[in-house]
């Protein structure tokens, strides 16, 4: 059986000094039993007292989230191995800390400074090895061609000699054409679209040449290796050169300054080698430089990370605390197993001692009987002023009757009709100003009114709280977004509800109105029994029988109305989330409970239509059966009053009246003393908890089933060993 049961708790409030605070949270953690209350829910996060110490671990937790970055990019991983402790204080560790991340930050910043260098160098290389190699070959191309042309300007009679505008072109320096070109390196994977948009924006006016290059190079902004092509553009004119750039910046081409003479080239080539040697020195000793860094902060940062984490989880516990108006101690609150009470107190002794406190703290069981009656003193005043009212309503005492406000309405003229039937009384005076008139206690008529008057008061109050209770349930659910449950839920339950006990508690107040004979019980059940026929003596207002035929169509079509759609439409919004037809941000609050509460339930995410069915099915079932013995529930109110009422009779004539009859100071005496005991002890004692009981159920059960659920939550204690990564 402990299988199926929780671990016995208690809620427990602590009282510890301000001194005393820090090392009292800190022994707690060590000791992993308390779950603490947030005693200031209805503050900010920026209005607590400890928010500027939190602050500060935050900072600190983001400069280890930084170094972890670093390590991780670097290849390295905190060092596990078991360290003597270090006595390290929060400020000498926040300062610490600052400096490392200084100094990465400035190397981090060199180093990529320098990559980027050496990027550009290698890029720039292989740009002057690429597009030399297409120089040299269009020179020696042209080189060869020239003398061919040369060849055959020799046979001046010849009929391979060139035209007469050729050999003036070549004869003619002044009327060669000079190009322009621009060369550098373009991503391969945008090597084909770089050629067309340049072919259609310059209309076929430039010659692209293009060379792979074998291996992969890191781009000097991205930073990443990309496979590349060295690219040379031969173009003419200002205004095509200007296209030509802006369409190399579109496409990410790195651009870079290329000579046609080739004695420069090698020249560059060289430089650019020797560029390059003393860059990689450079960056080699920047990187082993960072990567001693990191391996120094390594070996500590397991327990850096361990000794922040646990300085905010500290000070984000004292924030839950409320301070004492003294402002000398704070005031916890919070849960903990039954076993743990002797553990907790040795730590909150230890903590008094160690922070050479003079005043020690307090543990004590708010669960205890007098804290709870203290508690709920405001529930015991409105119980006595309700009393008190109903007293004043029934004109009564210990159910003795007090004419209090005036003389009764009625009077018997002969002594025989008293007690016997109200039908003897003679009306002398106008009807009692205020509650039931006196004369009513004790004759034969007043137990079926009193009756009747209370079973019709418990429906009215029964109906109407219930009311509340799915109108809460609509406000619930508009508040989490859940559209679902107010279309499909609230509506039909409303429907239900009042197409049935709420118009039982219209015919009530109506036949009070009017003053009517008709038979209530009679109308109810012939409403689903016999529908159609005429309703006779019974019919309190015109068109009851339309009216009534049309409440019983509406609860009809209610249950079906909570039963299917809902169903349905979860599956649709499944499919469509699976099938990505549907937008929508993802944790949506518009009807992710419903979907998040079943998968919870079946313990995955697959959508069970038959499971999610079932599940509504039961939903529907329970309210339809609860509706009629919750409503049947609120009678315990009226059985309640009747049993107090006979029990006051009982304790009034049975005891105080048969002692008094008697003429005897000592059976007066122990009469007296036995009604007043029987009057305290049964009456306001036992009557009074058993009405509490009985209404604190009402409430339960039948007024807040309809909107909230009372499932419980799982025991988190505040615990060091429980802290994670994303506790910091």
């Amino acid at each position: 059986m402990d299988l199926l049961r929780s671990e016995p708790m208690q809620l427990v409030q602590l009282i510890i000094p301000v001194e005393a605070a820090y090392r009292t949270i800190s022994y707690l953690g060590d000791l992993g039993l308390f779950q603490f209350k947030d005693l200031n829910a209805e503050k900010s996060p920026f209005q607590r007292t400890y928010a500027t110490q939190i602050k500060r671990c935050g900072e600190m937790a983001r400069k280890l989230c930084f170094f972890k970055e670093q390590m991780t990019k670097a290849g390295l991983s905190p060092s596990t191995r078991s360290m003597a402790r270090a006595d390290f204080n929060l400020d000498d560790l926040e300062v610490k800390l600052a400096e490392f991340e200084a100094e990465l930050t400035e190397i981090k910043a060199n180093n990529e400074k320098l990559q980027r260098a050496y990027s550009e160098l290698v890029e720039y290389k292989l740009v002057l090895q690429k597009a030399g190699e297409f120089f040299y070959s269009a020179q020696n191309t042209a080189v060869a061609w020239q003398r061919e042309v040369e060849a055959h300007h020799i046979g001046e009679g010849s009929i391979d000699s060139p035209l007469l505008l050729e050999q003036e072109i070549l004869t003619d320096p002044s009327k060669q054409v000079k190009l322009g070109f621009v060369s550098g390196l373009v991503p391969r994977e945008k090597s084909m679209a770089f050629e067309r948009i340049l072919f259609r924006a310059t209309r076929g006016n430039v010659f692209l040449k293009q060379a792979l290059v074998e291996d992969c190079v890191i781009d000097p902004v991205l930073g990443e290796k990309i496979e590349k092509n060295v690219f040379v553009i031969f173009f003419s004119g200002e205004r095509v050169k200007n296209k030509i750039l802006k369409i190399c910046d579109a496409f990410g081409a790195n651009r870079y300054p290329f000579m046609d003479d080739l004695g420069k080239q090698y020249q560059m080539i060289t430089e650019v080698s020797r560029r390059l040697l003393e860059l990689k020195t450079t960056v080699d000793a920047g990187l082993l430089h960072w990567s001693n860094l990191l391996q120094t902060i390594g070996h500590q940062f397991e327990q850096w990370n361990h000794l922040v984490k646990k300085e905010k989880s500290i000070y984000h516990t004292l924030n839950m605390l409320s301070i004492d108006v003294t402002k000398k101690c704070l005031v916890a609150e919070g849960w903990c197993p039954v076993f743990a009470t002797n553990q907790i107190q040795n730590a909150l002794k230890q903590a008094t001692f160690d922070s050479n406190s003079q005043i020690g703290a307090i543990f004590q069981k708010l669960g205890d009987i007098m804290e709870m009656t203290f508690g709920g003193r405001y529930v015991i005043m409105m119980m006595a002023l309700f009393s008190i009212y109903t007293g004043l309503i029934y004109n009564e005492f210990f159910s003795v009757p007090f004419e209090l406000f005036r003389p009764s309405a009625y009077e018997c003229p002969d002594p025989s009709c008293r007690g016997a039937s109200i039908v003897g009384l003679i009306r002398v005076r106008p009807t009692y100003p205020f509650g039931v008139d006196p004369k009513w206690h004790g004759s034969r008529s007043e137990l079926p009114f009193l009756n009747s008057l209370k079973m019709k008061m418990s429906i009215l109050l029964g109906v109407a709280q219930m009311n509340l209770g799915i109108i809460l349930s609509y406000f619930n659910a508009t508040f989490f977004g859940n559209n679902l449950n107010i279309w499909y839920q609230f509506v039909p339950q409303m429907i239900f509800l009042n197409s049935l006990f709420g118009y039982l508690s219209l015919l009530i107040i109506v036949k009070w109105c009017m003053g009517s004979q008709a038979d209530l019980y009679h109308v109810m059940i012939y409403m689903f029994l016999s529908p159609t026929d005429d309703l006779g003596e019974n019919q309190l207002f015109v068109g009851q029988k339309m009216l009534q035929l049309v409440l019983l169509l509406l609860a009809l079509v209610s249950i079906p109305w909570m039963l299917f759609p809902k169903p349905f439409l979860l599956k649709k919004q499944h499919q469509e989330r699976h099938q990505g037809r549907s937008y929508a941000l993802l944790h949506s609050i518009d009807d992710s409970p419903e979907l998040e509460r079943h998968r919870d339930s079946l313990g995955h995410v697959d959508f069970e239509f038959s499971e999610v069915f079932v599940h509504q099915l039961i939903h529907t079932i329970e309210f339809v059966l609860g509706a009629v013995s919750n409503t049947a529930s609120y009678l315990r109110l009226w059985a309640l009053s009747l049993a107090h009422s006979e029990l006051s009779s009982v304790f009034y004539e049975k005891v105080l009246l048969l002692a008094w009859g008697f003429n005897n100071v000592v059976i007066l005496t122990i009469g007296i003393i036995v009604f007043i005991f029987a009057t305290v002890g049964v009456l306001l004692v036992m009557e009074t908890l058993s009405a509490f009981l009985h209404a604190l159920r009402l409430h339960w059960v039948e007024f807040q089933n309809k909107f909230y659920e009372g499932d419980g939550y799982k025991f988190y204690p505040f615990s060091f060993a429980l802290l994670t990564d994303e506790d910091a």
